[in-house]
């Protein structure tokens, strides 16, 4: 638990600075999410520890490819599977989704851009995607996405 809080303490700090997640961060937890698995210092197994790599990886490339969210945002989620297994990496992106969506309206609060938020996924629902090209324009509204995936991660990590 407290190497995914260390990891999500660490890349929540440099997204907010840098707003990337270096590759050598990433790679260095996954790394280290083998290692511990494979000293049997963790709690989850070799072949855990790299399933939970690969379910973080395809829970969050999807949006990645639609552009919500940056290639770091997905390696580190990707990454923190090799600490917490397939099954916490399952609750992790619950509790990140929700913690990124409460970031969001935070976020578009602060910058007085909720209505214009809400009114652009209004549309997009109601227009079944009409208006994804304007809103991919809109870059305003992008943010840190790291310190909603510290957040999810150390809660699926404590078991909540």
């Amino acid at each position: 638990m407290s190497a995914v809080a260390g990891t999500g303490a660490s890349s929540a700090i440099v997204d907010l600075y840098t707003r990337r997640i270096p590759n050598p961060l990433t790679a260095g937890v996954a790394a280290f999410g083998l290692l511990l698995a494979g000293l049997n210092l963790g709690a989850i197994s070799v072949p855990q520890a790299l399933l939970g790599f690969v379910v973080g990886l395809l829970l969050m490339l999807p949006g990645h490819v639609i552009g919500a969210t940056g290639a770091g945002d997905v390696k580190l989620f990707a990454a923190i599977g090799t600490l917490i297994g397939p099954g916490a990496i399952v609750m992790a992106f619950f509790y990140t989704a929700l913690a990124g969506g409460a970031l969001a309206i935070v976020i578009a609060l602060r910058r007085r851009l909720l209505y214009d938020t809400f009114d652009r996924a209004a549309t997009l629902l109601r227009t079944g995607g009409a208006n994804i090209g304007e809103i991919e324009r809109v870059t305003v509204n992008r943010f840190a996405y790291a310190p909603a995936i510290a957040i999810g991660s150390l809660a699926a990590a404590l078991g909540l």
